[in-house]
């Protein structure tokens, strides 16, 4: 019984990975407004392509142009999405009527449950509010947190039992939890700044080359007046010190998170929290390389993609070392 559990979870892992980079590359691609209407595509459940489909199209959209190639994009991405809710709707139910056995957690399918349900909300929203800048930022967040939910779901199931532990653990689980709120805000402004289409705006490195001077004040402008918000609708200054604070504070996150590792894999009696901790440290080189290059080469979609994709691998290393932390306090 566990085994199949085990094995749906990690089906449901890799689904939600696959779902991550292909909202990652629909939003990269300009692809988010591939499609207009939520749950279909103009109104069908797949994209338009008979002619008699293309002339509902244009008469119930008038004004807007079609792109094929971007609503496929948008639908794929809606098709594995799908897929996803149906396979945590299915962890749920199984957790559900197998409760009464207590190697069974129940809350953690719960919470991923409603968290689904939430981020079907929200990707209703990203549509039917035109990108909506919060609403963007608040999807990317909550797909990463499902994502740390499935992680957390499959070491609660695989963990082995803790026998003694470290001494000191409750400092390290603290220290580990300073890290990762600091990872969860850069992350954060990473969504923003995808959100807003500040990447370009800030090409030089180490500083940007543009000549609009930092504005903190004017990066948190949340506009709320505009009907369209896709391609971004704040000031160069904005976009620019939004992507500068991103790199501010992605310094601040490797300084912090490589003191902190050194700390606890100088201090730990486990082997496993030192590998837990090497984990993270090798996850963020790879994170800032990836960032560097995406600078380098001007943004290119297959370094951006990877830099989001490694920005929630980078995260699931930490996750994994406060849940054995955790274990040992």
């Amino acid at each position: 019984m566990y085994q199949n559990y085990k094995c749906l979870v990690i089906v449901t892992f890799f689904l939600s990975i696959v779902v991550i980079g292909l909202g990652a590359y629909t939003r990269l691609s300009d692809a988010g407004l591939g499609c207009p209407d939520w749950p279909g595509c103009y109104g069908f459940l797949t994209v338009p392509k008979h002619e008699a489909d293309l002339a509902h199209v244009a008469q119930t959209y008038p004004g807007m142009m079609f792109e094929k190639a971007k609503a496929w994009k948008e639908m794929v991405h809606r098709y594995f999405a799908g897929t996803l809710g149906l396979l945590i709707l299915g962890l749920f139910v199984f957790a559900f009527f197998k409760r009464q056995y207590p190697a069974m957690p129940v809350k953690l399918p719960l919470a991923l449950l409603i968290l689904v349900v939430f981020q079907a909300a929200l990707g209703m929203w990203t549509v039917t509010m035109n990108l909506q800048p919060l609403i963007v930022m608040g999807h990317l967040l909550g797909g990463f947190s499902l994502l740390s939910l499935v992680v957390l779901l499959y070491l609660r199931l695989t963990a082995k039992p803790i026998i003694g532990g470290d001494s000191g653990a409750k400092n390290y689980f603290k220290l580990s939890l300073v890290a990762l709120g600091v990872l969860v805000m850069q992350i954060a402004l990473g969504g923003w700044l995808a959100a807003n289409y500040a990447a370009p705006y800030c090409n030089g490195l180490p500083l940007c080359s543009y000549g609009h001077p930092f504005s903190l004040g004017s990066v948190f402008q949340l506009p709320l007046e505009h009907s369209n918000y896709e391609f971004g609708v704040l000031s160069q200054q904005a976009r620019m010190s939004i992507h500068l604070l991103h790199r501010i504070w992605a310094l601040v996150t490797s300084v912090v998170l490589a003191l902190i590792m050194w700390r606890i894999y100088s201090r730990a009696l486990s082997k496993k929290i030192k590998q837990c901790t090497v984990a993270v440290l090798i996850a963020l080189l790879c994170q800032i390389c990836l960032g560097l290059a995406v600078v380098h080469w001007h943004f290119p979609l297959a370094i951006a993609l990877a830099h989001n994709l490694m920005a929630a691998i980078l995260l699931l290393t930490m996750v994994r070392l406060c849940f054995y932390l955790k274990a040992r306090t």
